[in-house]
């Protein structure tokens, strides 16, 4: 009986044995500190949750990064444009070189010349003998003089225009004034002036500039005047 019951207590042990083994889980659960991974995370991280980093230091980045999870130290700088990333930092291009000066600005034009007209008038006695119309000596000298002078401007025109005083008819004093006036320009044009810019005229004895009741003034109304107009030179 003793022996029966012995083999019958060991047969039950070893059958809650065999159930206790079955139940019991085939592998330890894993520790509670390993962190579990962060869904869409910006950066790989180890099971600690720390940010992985590759060898330069920089952060392993996974597809959902975007410049607003930058961590500072992390990342390589995020340049703006012009700038570029050189060695770790952001870099700006070189300035432009200077532009070129603007071309300086070209001289005003000269003034145009300003027109002068001069009126000289000379006693006809001293161009003429009286009631003659032939040059005398010194009525060249002066007319020599006046060319001189047209060497200083651009040339338009000289106007001779002869006068007398009131002995004679009107009609004769008109042919006179005119003939002394032709040979003024005749000799202009014998010393280099064109004869397109002598113009000439007679005045008789319309236009005096004295009383002709005395000799004083008759003498004052026999004359020739010479007008000349043009433009002076730029040296002038």
């Amino acid at each position: 009986m003793n022996k029966l019951a012995t083999l019958v207590f060991a047969a039950t042990a070893a059958m809650a044995g065999s159930a206790s083994a079955q139940s019991a889980p085939p592998y330890a659960p894993l520790t509670t500190d390993i962190k579990a991974p962060t869904p869409y995370s910006a950066y790989v991280q180890d099971a600690r949750g720390v940010i992985a980093r590759n060898p330069f230091g920089l952060c392993w980045r996974t597809g959902y990064w975007t410049p607003a999870d930058a961590v500072p130290g992390c990342d390589a700088p995020l340049c703006v444009e012009p700038e570029h990333l050189e060695n770790g930092k952001c870099v700006a291009p070189p300035p432009p070189p200077p532009a070129a000066p603007a071309p300086a600005p070209a001289p005003a034009p000269a003034p145009a010349p300003v027109p002068t007209s001069e009126k000289v008038s000379y006693s006809a006695d001293a161009f003429f003998d009286f009631d003659k119309a032939v040059l005398k000596p010194a009525g060249k000298a002066s007319l020599d003089d006046l060319v001189g002078k047209l060497k200083d401007i651009n040339l338009e025109v000289i106007i001779a225009v002869g006068h007398t005083d009131s002995v004679g008819t009107d009609a004769y004093n008109q042919k006179l004034s005119v003939r002394r006036a032709e040979a003024v320009k005749a000799y202009l044009q014998s010393k280099g002036v064109e004869a397109s810019r002598v113009y000439t005229e007679g005045k008789g004895e319309k236009q005096p500039v004295a009383d002709n009741k005395t000799a004083a003034g008759r003498a004052k109304n026999r004359r020739v005047e010479i007008e000349v107009v043009g433009t002076r030179s730029n040296k002038q």
